[in-house]
């Protein structure tokens, strides 16, 4: 029983399905227009079946009980002979919003309206459920609403900017329903509306559109005057204020809990014109004020304004007669609240609200210019606010500052002009009758270099410096690097001296020389600004150039002299165009053309230089060092002499002379080098010849044999005892197969037996000795590969004069032998061929033992037969 009983969720749903259908849907309730206006009554339907495009038909019934055909989406001869011609008049219509919607228009409603509408559709269901129609009453209202300006507003108004104005509009109702009034203020210049200021139909005030700022700070206003006065009030008015103002009123009634409109009503109630502010500013004339004094301008205003606008005055300056704001200079501003906004010398002061003056004191010449003054009024608004309702610019009026400009004379003359190069030059730059020495003056100076182009006859001129008012010099491109060195000085010896100094003078700087003296005026801003330039005349530095001249002649006291006497030459030097000439002497010794050694050498032995200083040169024999003397007789005139002369010294001698000239004090300066004369020294004796030569028993050897080179000496002439005779004896090298480079030293045996070896970098060793009076045998122990070349002795003799002094005779050298040094290829060879034998050998027994014993022990595997088993073929009988 209790699983048949039907529960009271299952009979809900199969009632709401048993309910469901087609629904046609109008306003609920009434509807109420007034009459003329137009009435729109939309009609939809839902929940239906067949295609989704529905039609309608529009039925109209005065009391509601029988309905007049009105009008039809599908059916044209559905409407009553009534309405066709209404229809046709476009009054009545159908406007389909949706497939599933349409709106019913009747336009100009009359009072023969009013009653029912019906909104039925044809079934296109399968079955019928639902309703197919709905209707709504329309009540048809009297036009009881009534607009118009207040007769005290005026219809048109003319005002100023920051003026107020007060505008009136009359509007009420008659209805009989409950209906409320919404009021706009509107307003039109030319093709634009905006709307100034609404008051809803709920009672809500509502600013327009740019009009929000001017509500809230109460400038604009929406006031009710009695039961149907609208006042609109604007305590300051603005130029976007011009324009007719109209008063726009609609009624609202209350359908189906919504507000709708259903009149609306307009009149124009004023016209507001904005009358434009008169402003005009003038300033004075031009005028001229002396340098030092007091500038005086007014800035008068003319203005129809007598309310409570504040003036904004801006005076400007400006170097040209155009009075562009955005070029301008501010000098000074007074603003709306009286305040003065300007710099410690410009006052800005007003004696009365329409003459504002400007001062300046202590005017210079860069207040010279064109000046004008910006007027602008500015009228208070609410809340503290304020708008410029006019401005103005005078024309500028021209000034002029008179100024007294310093008077006063350059001179420029060398106190110190050179006669040779490299002397010091000196110029003094003066500032002479000055008119004005105050102390807001002060001077600097520019020097320039001129020289006259013989090519073109132009001056150019080079900047060589220039000194700024705060006395910085600053150097040209021609004088910078010279600056830093020393050689040019700029000085600044008093306040109207100015001094240039040239180290050491050359042939680059002769031309002339001018200065520039400029005054500086010091300004109010405790700057400095060039007010005069005062030119000198030109000082021409020049000198005559001639070539330096130096003539140097040698001469021998004594001509004829023999060996182991002494040598004395003198020099006499002779010089011009040389300034100041100090003498350095070289004294210099070419050996004659017959030495074959070394044929026209040239040997420095002794110098003395411009301070006195002596020095020996390549004098090299140790034995006699102080054997040669050079000295001052004169300042110019010198002596040499050599003590104990020698075979050996036999040659030509020359005084080399340099010419040094003073510069920057205690430098010196090259001017001039001469040589003199040759003095020849020239033995005449009978002496013996000796010659040398070299031999070997070894010209090629083995790597490490014994190399053994003979020199062999051998006189010719006279025979000499053994023991008046001593050599001195070097062994050198060329390590290479011709004499391309340069000999090497490898031993030497002096006359006293000393021998001195030179070390090598490889490991050979060297012996040398005397194996008799005129033999001397060098040994080479070990040779090596760089042991070979040419090899040659160099001797030089020593023999004993009767008078018991050794005398040294010329070198001399002897033709080269080449030495080689072969490699013993069985040798070379012998221990590596062993060495590869037997590693070979020992590699390839490894080799044997490693594979045995991999085969034996690492590589063995166990091979199982498989078992045959031996049966004997039977007979085919026994089978």
């Amino acid at each position: 029983m209790g699983r048949l009983a039907p529960r009271p969720l299952l009979l809900a749903l199969l009632a709401l399905a048993l309910c469901q259908g087609r629904v046609v849907r109008v306003p609920a309730g009434s509807l109420a227009r007034v009459v003329g206006t137009e009435l729109v009554i939309p009609c939809n339907v839902s929940d239906y079946d067949g295609p989704s495009e529905q039609n309608f038909d529009w039925s109209f019934s005065s009391s509601g009980s029988s309905f007049v055909e009105l009008a039809s989406t599908w059916e044209v001869g559905f409407p009553a002979q009534l309405y066709r011609e209404r229809l046709q008049r476009g009054e009545i219509l159908l406007r389909r919003t949706a497939n599933d919607a349409v709106e019913l228009h009747i336009k100009n409603i009359q009072p023969s309206d009013q009653g029912h509408y019906k909104c039925s559709t044809p079934s296109t269901d399968a079955t019928v459920q639902g309703n197919y129609e709905d209707i709504v009453q329309v009540k048809v209202l009297a036009d009881s609403l009534r607009v118009a300006a207040s007769p005290s507003s005026s219809p048109g108004l003319s005002l100023h900017q920051g003026e107020p104005f007060e505008l009136r509009c009359v509007a009420s109702t008659a209805s009989t329903q409950h209906t409320h009034l919404a009021l706009l203020w509107e307003l039109r210049h030319r093709a634009t509306r905006r709307s100034v200021l609404a008051l809803t139909h709920e009672g809500r005030l509502r600013p327009g559109p740019g009009y929000e700022q001017r509500y809230h700070s109460g400038d604009v206003r929406l006031d009710t005057v009695g039961s149907d006065g609208y006042r609109l009030s604007v305590s300051r008015a603005l130029a976007e204020d011009q324009g007719t103002y109209r008063c726009v009123v609609s009624e609202w009634i209350e359908e189906q809990g919504n507000w709708q409109e259903i009149q609306e009503k307009a009149v124009d109630v004023a016209t507001v014109v904005m009358l434009p502010t008169v402003l005009r500013a003038a300033v004075g004339r031009n005028t001229s004020v002396a340098e030092g004094k007091e500038l005086d301008l007014s800035c008068n205003i003319t203005t129809d304004r007598a309310d409570d606008v504040r003036p904004e005055v801006t005076w400007y300056f400006s170097r040209t007669s155009d009075n562009a704001l955005p070029g301008a200079h501010v000098l000074a501003r007074l603003d709306r609240d009286s305040l003065v906004h300007s710099s410690p010398h410009v006052a800005l002061s007003h004696v009365d609200m329409r003459s504002y003056h400007l001062l300046v004191r202590d005017v210079n010449r860069e207040n010279t210019g064109y000046y004008f003054c910006h007027v602008a009024l500015w009228a208070p608004g609410h809340n503290r606010s304020w708008h410029k309702v006019a401005d103005a610019t005078s024309v500028p009026a021209g000034v002029e500052v008179t100024w007294i400009e310093p008077d006063y004379q350059v001179y420029l003359n060398a106190s110190k002009v050179p006669e040779f190069s490299d002397d010091l030059t000196e110029l003094e730059c003066r500032v002479v009758d000055t008119k004005r020495p105050e102390a807001s003056v002060r001077f600097t100076v520019s020097w320039y270099y001129r020289v006259n182009r013989r090519s073109d006859d132009v001056l150019t001129s080079e900047l060589l410096a220039v000194m700024d008012a705060d006395w910085t010099l600053k150097y040209g491109e021609r004088s910078k690097q010279r600056a830093r060195d020393g050689d040019f000085i700029f000085s600044k010896e008093h306040t109207d001296t100015f001094g240039f100094r040239i180290q050491r003078t050359t042939e680059e700087d002769r031309g002339n020389y001018y200065c520039i003296v400029s005054a500086w005026t010091k300004q109010r801003n405790n700057s400095w600004a060039k007010s005069k330039d005062v030119f000198s005349k030109p000082v021409h530095i020049f000198w005559a150039s001639e070539d330096s001249v130096l003539v140097v002649k040698a001469r021998q006291p004594k001509p004829f002299f023999a060996a182991g006497n002494t040598f004395e030459m003198t020099c006499k030097v002779s010089s011009k165009n040389i300034k100041s000439p100090r003498y350095s002497v070289l004294i210099t010794a070419e050996k004659p053309v017959g030495d074959v050694s070394s044929p026209n050498e040239t040997k420095y032995i002794i110098s003395l230089d411009q301070d006195s200083v002596v020095k020996l040169e390549n004098w090299t024999d140790a034995s006699r060092v102080d054997g040669v003397v050079l000295e001052k007789v004169q300042e110019d005139e010198f002596r040499y002499r050599m003590y104990q002369t020698q075979v050996s010294d036999a040659g030509l001698y020359r005084c080399m002379v340099t010419a040094w000239s003073p510069v920057r004090g205690s430098l010196w300066r090259e001017a001039a080098t001469s040589l003199s004369n040759p003095i020849e020294i020239d033995f005449q004796t009978s002496g013996p010849v000796f010659n040398a030569s070299v031999y070997s028993d070894t010209p090629s050897v083995i790597r490490g044999d014994l190399i053994k080179l003979f020199c062999i000496v051998t006189v010719e002439g006279a025979a000499l005892d053994p023991d008046d005779m001593a050599f001195d004896v070097s062994w050198f090298a060329v390590h290479s197969f011709g004499l391309d480079k340069a000999p090497v030293l490898l031993s030497s045996l002096d006359r006293k037996g000393i021998v001195t070896t030179a070390q090598r970098d490889w490991k050979s060793d060297l012996s040398l000795e005397r194996v008799s009076v005129l033999e001397f045998l060098l040994q080479v122990h070990g040779s090596e590969d760089q042991d070979f070349g040419n090899y040659y002795c160099s001797v030089t003799p020593w023999v004993k004069s009767p008078t018991g002094s050794w005398q040294k005779e010329a070198e001399i050298s002897s033709k080269p032998i080449f030495i080689t040094v072969k490699m013993d290829v069985l040798n070379a060879f012998k221990y590596p061929l062993l060495i590869g034998v037997g590693l070979s050998t020992v590699i390839g027994l490894l080799s044997c033992l490693i594979g045995y014993c991999s085969s034996h022990w690492c590589c063995k595997k166990e091979v199982q037969e498989t078992r045959r088993e031996r049966r004997r073929l039977m007979s085919m009988e026994m089978d």
